[in-house]
């Protein structure tokens, strides 16, 4: 009676430790795609504001690629992006990149918004229409700095 009560235990917190391994993996966006081939594309932006590894790329709130990696430019001192892109799901050559935010302060993500061109996306390419994150505390700082010279300057008159 009591091996079976100390297995069953035992069962149980297996399965919960691997429960909480599968929310971890999900959370943390470390899952792949659901599978079949992909193509990379690159893209270089000014700020990425947080964008890290393995962010999802959407378009039109859909999955449909993850950023497999990142690096500085030295030339261009701008971050080089790598993207995985679904097979399945061409792209027009002029698509555009923007850095979004999931809510107000969620995980940063990719939004890849079509083109017109009637030629697509090919593995090698890049997507030179990108927008780079907008960061609050550049956004605070222009406003108090704004805020301060203006009312300098009403002083002044």
């Amino acid at each position: 009676m009591k091996q079976t009560t100390h297995f069953l235990v035992g069962v149980f917190v297996l399965l919960g430790m691997a429960a909480i391994l599968f929310l971890a993996l999900r959370a943390s966006n470390l899952t792949q795609l659901g599978g079949g081939s992909t193509y990379t594309v690159q893209a270089y932006f000014d700020d990425l504001g947080g964008l890290k590894e393995g962010a999802a790329v959407r378009s039109a709130g859909v999955l449909v690629g993850r950023v497999s990696a990142i690096k500085l430019d030295a030339e261009r001192y701008q971050a080089d992006v790598s993207i995985d892109l679904q097979a399945g799901i061409p792209f027009p050559s002029d698509s555009s990149l923007q850095i979004l935010t999931a809510g107000l302060l969620g995980e940063k993500y990719l939004g890849i918004t079509p083109g017109a061109e009637i030629e697509n996306l090919k593995a090698g390419d890049r997507v030179v229409r990108t927008q780079s994150a907008v960061v609050l505390e550049n956004l605070i700082s222009q406003f108090i700095y704004n805020r301060g010279s203006s009312s300098s300057s009403e002083e002044s008159q």
